[in-house]
């Protein structure tokens, strides 16, 4: 009997909810006016069939977001309506005490109606029509209705748009060539893709060849001209169907704006730090400059960077290339640029220029810290320390001396030592802004270029097998030949590899693997290495990144040997150096999809490395990985490849998942989240492969037969916190696919959900 009594309570209580759901429709509508409708959404805007072609998408686009009003029952966060308008029914069936948690709730969840008064549709219809109307459709018209369904008290709108045929600009009349800036006008808007053919005609567009022509103009002397002082003059009469435009110079345009400048003198202060102190003045050819002593600045430097030279014509662009150099230099916190008429000239046309640096606090510090864990059970701290002087001998030379290191230790089964892993690096540049180099070099005059030497020295310790240690230093020339394009060029850089002690464990898996054993022999390695960038955004749309380097490592030594007779294996200092040659190439492409900061990013990246001649074997440092933050996320570092081949008992033991050749893919979606913080959802694949045989690691090496197979492919979601100066991302990858035997058949591999996955947290973006 009670549980009879129980299931009638029950099924009142879910008859009772049905009832308030199946009425909450007419609930929604009880609070609203009788002359009023409450307002369903928008049914649609359709274009008349004839003229769906001629319209272009941007500008139905734009059209139907001027009439896209979102109803009441509009989610925002996901984009669509959701069928119950809860806010709305809570404002048309609670009451509103003065205070309670019934006020806090009406308060927190009542939404007033939104009408069809409110979203007023015969002005939107207006508004279609203009924008008809600016972009050329003149005889376009715009109706509405309101389509209603079985409460009366409810509509959706729907839009009818007939645009018309478009208007093309038939001629266009320039100014009448009387002086000069009506001919640099008339000679630019000849040259404008936009006005020099007979486009349709667009207020938009229109607007963007003026600031185009003013802009030019700027660069050419005119530097008080502004884009409102040129206006057109439209006449859709006298040519039915055609518009006849006429280019003039607004009437309030003032004289000074009419006039054509010529720099007059440059003057540069440099304010010291700390403010105060006692100026100098120096004369250069360039520039005369003012220091506030005592301060520690070379005389040339600052006027090296001024590309204004007084008499020539004055130029926007060479306020912006002087801004630059001198913000590259990296050694003041504030630049002020100004341009002033010259009052005590006998001449009216000159323009001084007033340069304010204040010099940045001359020394710095950096210092990170990361954590890391890896598929062979090491886990542990990393931590980089980095002091810069940024102005160490007074023409802007930077002099870093960074220390790195990081420790890990062993966990679970297997451990069996107290001292564990480590590696210690310590380095040191000087970098110049300016090349130290033959002046064949090609570069370009408004671009800084750098001079860079480096040293350092870095000791791994891996106490189950070996301690390595490895010194290098380098001299390499960085210059730009545009401003898309960059260059570094490192005529030496020498690095000697000292394989200091092993463990009979290590040199028991080094038998078994001499291929592998010759990669970690102790060698010098001289190389040269050449690399190229093209960086470039096309628009606000398009990003497109080019890099391509190129090393040889050897060669100018073997040649040297040989000419002067000597065979066999050559040394140097008494020890054998590498021989090898190696490229890498990647290309990052990026797409904003929407208005806002979302973007399809895809990368390809290539790498080949081979070893003749003196040498059998790429040395290890110089091999390629696969794996990681910035690879394959849903596998850790180093831990596939090369190819097909997995060898259990040596995973993870740091020197045998490397290969000469690599391959790498990547797509990843970006989405902004709320504030600095963002998404992302990715795809990996790529593997490293021999480009030798080598048959103690069989599947290793590259083949065309079995490249898909052999490319492990990941997925996953990640988050970004980026402030701009500072990027903090965690990926989680998902394996998809292994490319060695896991034990289970088809495509997807992996040997259980949990497995599958790598966390990785990491400053920057992956690419």
């Amino acid at each position: 009997m009670k549980t009879l009594m129980s299931n009638r309570k029950i099924y009142a209580a879910a008859v009772a909810l049905a009832v308030v759901v199946l009425t909450s429709a007419c609930s929604t509508t009880r609070r609203i006016p009788d002359d009023e409708i409450l307002y369903n959404g928008l049914k649609g805007v359709s274009f008349e069939e004839d003229s769906v072609s001629e319209l272009p998408s941007d500008l139905e686009s734009t059209i139907k977001s001027a009439v896209n009003v979102a109803p009441n029952n509009y989610w925002k966060l996901l984009g669509w309506h959701y069928p119950f308008p809860l806010g709305l029914w809570v404002y048309n069936n609670w009451s509103n005490p003065p205070s309670g948690l019934k006020h806090w709730l009406y308060e927190k969840l009542a939404a007033e109606p939104v009408l069809v008064s409110d979203v007023r549709p015969e002005v939107r219809t207006r508004m279609i029509d203009e924008i008809l109307d600016n972009n050329g459709y003149f005889r376009g018209t715009t109706s509405y209705e309101l389509i209603k369904g079985r409460n009366p008290k409810k509509a959706k709108i729907r839009y009818t748009v007939t645009p018309g045929r478009a208007y093309p600009m038939e001629v266009v009349e320039m100014l009448p060539d009387t002086n000069h800036l009506n001919h640099m006008i008339d000679s630019l808007a000849r040259n404008d893709n936009y006005l020099s053919s007979q486009m349709r005609y667009s207020t938009d567009s229109l607007s963007i060849a003026r600031t185009r022509i003013t802009n030019s103009l700027r660069n050419r002397g005119y530097y008080f001209f502004r884009p409102d002082y040129i206006e057109y003059l439209a006449d859709s009469i006298a040519t039915p169907g055609k518009i006849l435009m006429k280019i003039m110079l607004a009437s309030n345009t003032p004289k000074f704006a009419m006039r054509r400048y010529r720099t007059g003198k440059v003057t540069v202060v440099a304010n010291r730090h700390a403010g105060g102190g006692e100026p100098d003045t120096i004369v250069t050819p360039r520039a005369t400059l003012i220091k506030m002593e005592p301060s520690k600045l070379r005389t040339k430097l600052i006027p090296e960077c001024v590309t204004f030279r007084p008499g020539r014509v004055f130029s926007v662009r060479n306020m912006n290339l002087t801004q630059t150099n001198l913000s590259r230099l990296g050694i003041f916190s504030s630049i002020d640029i100004a341009a002033v008429p010259d009052t005590l000239s006998p001449s009216d046309d000159l323009l001084d220029v007033v340069i304010n640096c204040t010099f940045d606090a001359p020394w710095e510090a950096a210092f990170e810290i990361n954590g890391s864990s890896k598929s062979n059970s090491y886990l542990g701290p990393g931590m980089s320390f980095k002091v810069t002087n940024n102005n160490i001998f007074g023409g802007g030379e930077q002099l870093t001396v960074g220390l790195t290191g990081s420790y890990e230790w062993q966990t679970g089964h297997g451990r069996n030592s107290v001292f564990n892993s480590y590696e210690v690096g310590l380095s040191a540049s000087l970098a110049m802004p300016r090349l130290v180099a033959p002046k064949f070099i090609p570069r370009s005059p408004f671009q800084l270029n750098w001079t860079r030497f480096q040293i350092g020295a870095d000791l791994l310790n891996r106490p189950h097998y070996f301690k390595m240690a490895q010194f290098n230093a380098s001299i390499n020339y960085d210059w730009r030949v545009s401003r898309h394009v960059s260059n570094t060029f490192t005529p030496i850089k020498l690095t000697y590899t000292n394989l200091m002690h092993t463990t009979a464990e290590f040199d028991s898996i080094m038998s078994a693997n001499p291929a592998v054993a010759q990669s970690f022999q102790s060698q010098y390695i001289p190389q040269m290495i050449y690399s190229y960038v093209y960086d470039r955004n096309f628009g606000s749309k398009n990003t497109l990144n080019w890099q391509f380097t190129l090393q040889e490592a050897g060669n100018i030594f073997w040649g040297i040997y040989r000419a002067f007779g000597k065979k066999g294996e050559k040394e140097l200092f008494g020890t054998p150096f590498s021989q090898f040659v190696k490229a890498t190439t990647q290309l990052v492409y990026g797409r904003r999809v929407t208005e806002g900061d979302t973007w399809i990013v895809s990368r390809v990246a290539l790498g080949a490395a081979h070893a003749y001649g003196n040498s059998s074997q790429v040395p290890y440092a110089e091999q390629f990985y696969c794996g990681g933050a910035n690879s394959v996320r849903a596998f850790t570092v180093r831990s596939i490849g090369p190819g097909s081949y997995h060898d259990p008992a040596t995973v993870g033991t740091y020197f045998d998942q490397t290969g000469t050749f690599k391959f790498e893919a990547n797509v990843e979606y970006r989405f902004p989240i709320a504030g600095p913080l963002h998404g992302a959802l990715f795809l990996d694949a790529g593997n490293v492969w021999l480009l030798k045989d080598d048959p103690q690691r069989p599947g290793g090496q590259l083949k065309a037969s079995t490249f898909f197979n052999d490319l492990a492919l990941g997925t996953g979601a990640g988050l970004r916190f980026d402030i701009g100066m500072l990027v903090v991302r965690g990926d989680l990858g998902i394996g998809i696919h292994a490319p060695y035997d896991t034990g289970k058949s088809g495509y997807y591999n992996m040997t259980s959900f949990g497995k599958s996955l790598a966390f990785h947290l990491a400053i920057g973006y992956p690419f």
